[in-house]
């Protein structure tokens, strides 16, 4: 029996580099199908057994180099960005962005000036941060601040395959 697809452990976000025996594989003869299945489509199947002593790129190996993780959009970007950012500044010597101010002023009035701070108590418990692309971002990927995915179990229902890479 050949084996014509192989299964990676993770979420495949890209694969780098294919060997077999030494060759290294065009990317055109192969996928990644959900979820992280790597399917020969040239034709040929992978190997059924391989030299576990053997090192990558000698006779006898199969390895398959790949980036773990998921694929994110440009808002997660941004609010990854963001966050970094507001991080790297108060976590630095000068704390310029506020991180090490007291957080527990919620009014201050000077000089005839007044300010009202949000409860960071009140964001935190929220699930917010207070950086307005990150809460953006939190909000639109999860309206409802579930505190795990949803799941539904069926012993009827298959899933569909569906092809992620490339």
């Amino acid at each position: 029996m050949e084996l014509c697809e192989v299964l990676l452990p993770g979420p495949v976000y890209d694969v780098v580099q294919v060997d077999v025996d030494g060759e290294v594989l065009d990317p055109g003869a192969y996928r990644v199908d959900a979820p992280g299945r790597l399917v020969r489509t040239d034709g040929e199947c992978w190997p059924e057994c391989q030299d576990l002593s053997a090192a990558p790129g000698e006779e006898g190996a199969f390895t398959v180099t790949y980036r773990w993780g998921l694929q994110v959009d440009e808002a997660a970007v941004a609010a990854v960005s963001e966050l970094t950012c507001h991080l790297l500044k108060g976590c630095g010597g000068s704390g310029s962005c506020g991180c090490r101010a007291n957080r527990g002023i919620t009014r201050l009035t000077r000089q005839g000036v007044e300010m009202e701070m949000p409860d960071p108590t009140l964001i935190y418990s929220e699930g917010r941060t207070g950086l307005p692309f990150v809460d953006l971002w939190l909000s639109t990927i999860n309206p409802y601040r579930l505190t795990s995915p949803s799941r539904v179990y069926s012993p009827d229902w298959k899933r569909p395959r569906a092809t992620t890479w490339p």
